[in-house]
Order: C-alpha cells, then structure tokens, then sequence
C-alpha cells in the first residue's frame, strides 16, 4: 500500500500519535452560504421549465457554488495537526503542501483556551509556546482539543524522559559523564537549549 503524505515525511521510529483537524463548525461556516447560494439556484431552475433555455443557464450557474463548496471541503480536509513521539506537525494546502513543525524538545508551553460553546460542543485553541525561531504556533478551533493537549503533554514528557539515557533505568554513576558529554553534543547542535542542558546535567549529576 503507498505511503500517505504524513508517512512518508516521519523519520526513522518516528510514529503517529494523534490526528486532527479543526471543528466541524469550520467547514459548515465557509460552505453554508454556497449551499444556500446551491438550493437557490437549483429551486429558481425548478421554477423554470426545463424546456425553457433560462432553466439551463441557471443549473450551470450551480456551478460556481458548488465549485468552491468543494475547494473549501477539501481545504479543510488537508489541514491536519499531527501529534508524533518526536513532533508537532501543521500540515495544509491542497495541491501545494505548507509544513509548520515543532520538536516536542523544544515545546515549552502549551496554553488551551475553550469557550462555553467550545466546551460544549468540543472544540477550542491550543497555543503552542517554543524555544525555536518560530516562537508561537496557534491551532484554532481545532476537534477535541483536550486529547490533542494530552497527547502532547505524554509524548514530550516520554521523549524528555528517553532522552536521558536511562529508559527507565537509573544509569551508573560511572555512565553519567559520558551521559553529560552526549548531552552537550545535542546543545552544541541546537537540539536542546542551554536552559534543558543545564536542567538535565543538573538531573544526572545529583544521581552521582
């Protein structure tokens, strides 16, 4: 079976964790003026007879609204949030893709803010706060924001975990220099910043 999109952009034992997209309520609110404009239209050419050459004129007029009815159905179909154990990913764009990622290592905040009607009806914002250059991705209105939120929160603390060496396993005071050493390979390429370098050689040496 060929790849998707998504699978062929995770890199080695990099896995999906969660996908969403925004609400429902995003699509209903950009296509209820074309099916409006559709029903309209299609009831203007019942009124005609379809004998008369008005009454096609008018059905290909249906066109246009159904036209970008399915542009905006497809728009919203192929913007997707991808949660992954390494990544947060943005993906939109139809036929020209625009990729916005952030490395869960460098997530430093996550701030979700929910409406009366979007607890409701389960949808809200999450704020995504990094150390990269980006500085701030924003999710809108996005499906079930509580799980996506959560689903972040355990896959970074997993990576920050894993990324001691330890996997569960306190290493040996003997091991920890080395430990410290393959850390500042990881800040002198830009993976952790100086403030996680200290906080995890701090971690390791009190376990000397």
């Amino acid at each position: 079976m060929a790849k998707t999109y998504i699978e062929n952009m995770l890199g080695e034992n990099e896995k999906i964790i969660l996908v969403t997209r925004q609400h429902g309520f995003v699509l209903f609110s950009s296509i209820v003026a074309e099916v409006i404009v559709t029903l309209i239209v299609f009831g203007a050419a019942a009124a005609l007879s379809l004998a008369n050459p008005a009454a096609l004129f008018v059905l290909l007029l249906a066109l246009i609204p159904l036209a970008i009815m399915t542009r905006d159905i497809l728009v919203w179909n192929n913007h997707q949030y991808i949660v992954t154990n390494r990544r947060v990913i943005q993906i939109s764009g139809v036929i020209n893709k625009n990729v916005i990622d952030s490395s869960l290592e460098k997530v430093t905040d996550i701030k979700m803010t929910q409406s009366f009607f979007g607890r409701l009806f389960d949808y809200g914002d999450v704020e995504i706060l990094t150390a990269s250059e980006i500085g701030v991705n924003m999710f809108k209105r996005i499906g079930n924001p509580v799980k996506f939120k959560t689903a972040m929160l355990n896959a970074k603390e997993k990576l920050g975990y894993e990324g001691t060496g330890s996997r569960g396993i306190n290493p040996r005071p003997d091991s920890i220099p080395a430990l410290i050493d393959a850390l500042e390979e990881l800040r002198k390429k830009g993976i952790l910043t100086e403030e996680e370098f200290k906080a995890k050689k701090k971690e390791l040496l009190a376990k000397m």
